[in-house]
């Protein structure tokens, strides 16, 4: 392969065999269920990295079903997202991510910077009430419930939730170890097609493990429950700010 075709396919690893497809996403089903909940602000303020700041000490724990999605296919993920503001922006800091499937876990590290592991989240729906799980292994790090469907919401004020920005930490070492890339970058959610939005009581456990450290954020108060569907699609990301220049 010459120097001039290596540039012209490489997008991913492998280099004549990537991991996954070249983006956007289209996401078809996608399946949400939010749990918000009030943490210790001193447990927060040591995992948000400047320049986001948080005005509340609140996390938001998600369980996502994805059963239909352009090249990454059918998988679900669960983690948590904390509410924050990028000098007068508000939006969303992705701060773990845990989930079933190789090739989102590739293309989300790779592309955005997304902070994902591999683990076995799940959803389940319970007679009564929705259930989420994540296990770590044969460990089980989260259990989340909401009641079934209790109260309509309204679908265009959970779209304009789901558009907001959003903003993650990109990371890849030089082959030295040291941080060749790190860098603040934020993208949004698009086309987004609502197909039902519901409220409902909730419950939350977080539990401690070494490599899925969810509960790192505690749970002190649950606030709200939610369940939705939608189709989207997941955009391209911008760089924001290099924390590598700006030092």
């Amino acid at each position: 392969m010459k120097i001039a075709d290596v540039r012209k396919t490489a997008f991913a690893m492998p280099l004549t065999n990537p991991a996954f497809p070249r983006g956007p996403y289209r996401f078809y089903d996608r399946e949400f269920l939010v749990i918000t909940y009030r943490t210790d602000p001193e447990a927060l303020a040591a995992v948000v990295p400047e320049p986001l700041e948080f005005d509340e000490p609140i996390v938001k724990f998600e369980f996502i079903r994805m059963p239909d999605s352009t090249g990454f296919g059918d998988f679900t993920e669960s983690g948590q997202v904390i509410p924050v503001r990028y000098g007068a922006e508000k939006g969303a800091y992705v701060h773990g991510m845990y989930l079933d499937d190789g090739a989102p876990i590739f293309g989300g590290r790779e592309l955005w910077g997304f902070p994902k592991k591999l683990a076995n989240p799940k959803i389940t729906h319970e007679t009564d009430v929705i259930v989420g799980t994540l296990h770590y292994g044969s460990t089980l790090c989260a259990r989340g419930s909401l009641g079934y469907k209790h109260k309509i919401v309204d679908q265009q004020a959970v779209a304009q939730s789901l558009g907001g920005p959003n903003f993650l930490v990109k990371i890849i070492p030089h082959v030295d170890g040291s941080p060749r890339i790190c860098e603040l970058v934020r993208y949004h959610m698009t086309d987004i097609v609502m197909k039902g939005a519901w409220e409902s009581p909730a419950a939350l456990e977080l539990f401690s493990h070494v490599a899925c450290d969810v509960n790192r954020l505690p749970v002190r108060e649950v606030i709200s429950g939610a369940h939705f569907k939608a189709d989207l699609t997941l955009d391209l990301g911008e760089v924001v700010f290099d924390y590598l220049a700006e030092k």
